[in-house]
């Protein structure tokens, strides 16, 4: 017959062995997909994550294909439209969101960030500025400013649009698009006046049509971040994410990234 005493030393030695089990096997039993980093993607908003040749490239592909191999995990891309990448996060078809996601407070309140960077944005007109747009100012007013659907850019234009009403003059007419392609081909083609850029964005586009756009004013809001995002309460995964960033920081294979997209001097390094 096996004593208590016997049977409360093996429990205690369970608990033990449960608690000293690494961090890193917990977030790997609950991956969508054993052995793989599923990331969910809106690939539209280059130099991040864009599609050429029919390929998924640029610098969040990049960078999220170098830091899944510090892990020792398959990265697996899942692309659909930016609106769908938080409730996707949510439903747990995904382990992470890498699609450049700006961090503001509301979705702060629905998913944990991990940030990698912090850039800032540009307005970006046709060539010669017809419209006669100084910067993100009241120069703005009355005109057609083309963002991505739900993106922080329209949320940026509608805080721009409230300032000209205040101001007593004429509404911006924010024009929506599914992505920042589609915005760049409107402000070329005349049916919007400007539209609002990233910084890094801005230069991969100056350099993918050159000649066809130009800047109007100063960047602004430089100190956005953006970030992977992970379920709300997802620490494990969440510090794997940072663990990882870390190793790439110092191995300098962060920098090297940089570098070869061609960011802009203003980005902040990690």
């Amino acid at each position: 017959m096996i004593s208590n005493s016997f049977r409360s030393t093996g429990r205690l030695l369970a608990l033990a062995t449960l608690a000293l089990m690494p961090i890193i096997s917990q977030a790997a039993s609950d991956r969508v997909a054993p052995g793989k980093l599923t990331y969910g993607t809106a690939a539209t908003f280059m130099p991040f994550e864009f599609v050429k040749d029919g390929k998924l490239t640029g610098f969040d592909i990049e960078l999220i294909t170098a830091l899944s191999k510090t892990l020792n995990l398959q990265p697996a891309a899942m692309p659909m439209e930016f609106k769908g990448l938080i409730p996707a996060l949510q439903g747990k078809r995904l382990d992470i969101i890498n699609s450049a996601m700006y961090v503001n407070p509301a979705r702060a309140a629905q998913v944990d960030f991990v940030p990698y960077l912090k850039i800032g944005s540009r307005v970006v007109v046709r060539k010669g500025n017809p419209a006669g747009i100084t910067g993100r100012d009241l120069s703005l007013c009355g005109k057609n400013v083309a963002v991505t659907l739900g993106g922080i850019e329209e949320s940026q234009a509608r805080v721009d649009n409230q300032n000209c009403l205040a101001a007593k003059k004429a509404a911006i007419n924010v024009m929506t698009f599914p992505a920042a392609t589609d915005s760049a081909v409107a402000v070329a083609q005349g049916r919007a006046d400007a539209e609002f850029l990233s910084t890094p964005g801005t230069v991969a586009l100056f350099s993918e049509k050159p000649g066809v756009f130009e800047a109007a004013g100063a960047e602004f809001e430089a100190d956005t971040h953006i970030a992977f995002a992970v379920r709300k309460g997802d620490s494990a995964t969440k510090a794997q994410l940072e663990q990882g960033l870390q190793n790439l920081v110092k191995d300098g294979t962060y920098k090297q990234l940089i570098e070869k997209w061609n960011f802009p001097d203003s980005v902040a390094i990690f």
